[in-house]
């Protein structure tokens, strides 16, 4: 399927919709919209900004907005989550899942101040109720508020899954589970887990437009036996 841009080289909403339901995932076209404005934004921030590399418009199609995308698989509709995206740098994989699943929470945290600015700015001009901007370190969250609040913890290009579980176990709720999207999965990565978290499943992922490989690698506390 070719993408569809316009003259000015933004990327469509019915391109986005398409793209997404190759994923199995179907949006309305008030959210597809909606991830068409996130792109845009994105974008005009970078200019100024520097909050990504990646620049051209269909790549952040491809290596941002689809790939963030295709975590919804790991989380189904029912019940309403609260999930923490952890590290979410520009809202990724965040606010394009928070936009897809608005019945679910996402709290976003990152230690970069413009990048929590950003956050904060979409949120507004994107009218995202189901969204909260946290500017933090993930090892510094305390207290009431979040420990042990999130029933899924969500990371993209974070590091390695024993840092991932390292600075965020105390987030987790008592049942919940991490979701970290990696390329391939590496064995020997997984054998550097802590005795007592366990990887329940990896999903190999296709992401239209992206020619490399991607998997989902989920994580749980071990029950013990």
């Amino acid at each position: 399927m070719q993408t569809s841009l316009d003259p000015a080289g933004a990327i469509s909403a019915s391109s986005i919709a398409a793209h997404a339901e190759q994923m199995g995932l179907t949006l309305l076209a008030e959210q597809s919209e909606r991830l068409e404005r996130f792109i845009a934004l994105l974008l005009r921030w970078n200019r100024t900004h520097n909050l990504t590399a990646i620049t051209r418009p269909q790549q952040v199609l491809s290596l941002h907005l689809l790939d963030s995308l295709s975590a919804a698989v790991e989380l189904p509709a029912d019940p309403p989550l609260r999930v923490l995206d952890a590290g979410s740098g520009a809202g990724l994989p965040g606010i394009p899942l928070a936009i897809a699943l608005p019945q679910h929470h996402f709290t976003l945290v990152d230690a970069v101040a413009k990048k929590c600015a950003f956050v904060t700015q979409a949120c507004v001009e994107l009218d995202l109720k189901n969204v909260e901007p946290v500017h933090g370190r993930l090892e510094e969250l305390r207290g009431a508020g979040y420990q042990g609040r999130f029933d899924v913890i969500v990371a993209r290009a974070f590091g390695t899954l024993a840092t991932l579980v390292e600075v965020s176990r105390h987030l987790l709720a008592p049942s919940g589970r991490w979701i970290a999207m990696k390329g391939l999965p590496s064995e020997q990565e997984q054998q550097r887990l802590p005795h007592d978290v366990e990887v329940v499943r990896t999903v190999p992922l296709h992401v239209p437009l992206l020619h490399q490989a991607r998997s989902l690698v989920v994580l749980q506390i071990a029950t013990p036996h």
